[in-house]
């Protein structure tokens, strides 16, 4: 079986992966490279903390669960981390994390509360304000360092046969024997399948197949898609877990190098008109970074990074074939990172054995069909501990 698969982001890559491991012939297309749209600027924090909904709670379980699995079977430099997380909460937000904690511990999640002494040595390198009054610490999460997370999938898929190429899809044409692609330079590929995987591009390349899957496609300043981080290249910290704390997320990066998340932040984002290195919001997450350090005397070095998410217009993931004829498979999510391996997996299996995966069955791109826009929406803005 031919597949193509539109779209080198984390979903795109997993797929191809696995569909190369099952022996199927794999090509991969990006518009411009392997992680490098929505992948490239992602918190990349492996949870299922707050996922109410029943179904997507227990997608994000198996994601994080898979995870650990798949480490043990790509080669290369280690991608993924499950280091646990701490939630740190001050007076204004100890009561949503006490009813976070009593919610997940009721669901059988790993929760716990620990004293500030046993989150300074869980944490590394880190000061815990006095202002904080309870923390909360979650052992089954994680992170991914999505580069290298892609890299290796993409090594793997490669070596399994896949082919991965450049190349700017303009249209699919999804026919009742086989399904093509159409390139900005004019060729057309053709395949058995189409997996669409163009994270926030998703939406238009489908309606250009006739195909809806809504989502949120707003970028302007403030927009729910919007979100900055910073990438802390001084001072280098022993940092080993993932830290949300009020007013500032962290997670370790490379190098002993941190990324930054000030969730507050990203109303004032605008991305036709960066924040500059020495504006308001660069200095802002600076004060906030400097005073979680031991030693806060010296200034930080902080690249600052504007992201765009990839929000599904009811906040949950698409996976599925458009219509029960349809050649073109829809994948998209705002918790790619935490579902990437999943994914991966039973994406490939309903690709492989026109066998559906119950895991997948609350996720179908059918579910939009005749139903208005108004009646599905929500805001997705993460603003608070432990969103986003």
């Amino acid at each position: 079986m031919k597949v193509i698969i539109v779209g080198a982001g984390v979903l795109g890559v997993s797929v191809a992966r696995q569909l190369a491991v099952a022996g199927e012939d794999v090509l991969l297309l990006d518009q411009r490279g392997a992680g490098t749209g929505t992948t490239a600027t992602t918190f990349a924090w492996t949870n299922s903390s707050r996922k109410p909904d029943p179904d997507y709670h227990r997608l994000n379980l198996a994601g994080m669960e898979e995870h650990a699995r798949l480490a043990g079977q790509l080669r290369g430099a280690p991608s993924y981390f499950p280091s646990g997380a701490l939630q740190w909460a001050d007076a204004a937000n100890e009561q949503r994390l006490a009813d976070n904690v009593e919610r997940l511990q009721a669901l059988g999640y790993p929760a716990r509360w620990v004293t500030p002494n046993e989150a300074a040595r869980t944490a590394g390198g880190l000061r815990i304000p006095a202002t904080v009054t309870s923390i909360a610490h979650f052992p089954s999460e994680g992170y991914v360092l999505p580069d290298r997370f892609v890299n290796n999938l993409l090594a793997d898929a490669e070596q399994h046969g896949a082919t991965f190429s450049i190349g700017e899809v303009v249209a699919i044409n999804d026919g009742p024997d086989r399904v093509s692609v159409s390139l900005a330079g004019g060729e057309v590929c053709t395949g058995d399948r189409v997996v669409l995987a163009a994270g926030r591009w998703t939406e238009r390349l489908a309606a250009r197949a006739g195909i809806d899957v809504p989502m949120v496609t707003d970028a302007g300043r403030g927009a729910q898609t919007v979100g900055l981080l910073g990438y802390a290249r001084s001072p280098q910290l022993d940092l080993r877990c993932v830290i949300h704390s009020p007013g500032l997320n962290l997670r370790p990066e490379a190098g002993g190098h941190t990324v930054l998340q000030a969730l507050d932040l990203n109303a004032h984002v605008d991305p036709a008109d960066p924040p500059s290195a020495d504006g308001d919001i660069a200095s802002t997450l600076t004060r906030r970074f400097s005073a979680l350090l031991p030693d806060p005397g010296r200034a930080p070095e902080i690249d600052l990074r504007i992201g765009f998410r990839s929000l599904p217009a009811d906040g949950h993931t698409v996976a599925g074939y458009a219509s029960p004829q349809s050649r073109v498979y829809c994948l998209v999510s705002h918790s790619g990172v935490t579902l990437a391996p999943i994914l991966g997996r039973l994406v490939a299996a309903e690709i492989t054995t026109d066998q559906e995966q119950d895991l997948l069955g609350a996720f179908r791109p059918t579910r939009f069909t005749g139903v208005r826009r108004s009646d599905i929406e929500v805001d997705q803005r993460a603003t608070s501990l432990g969103e986003q």
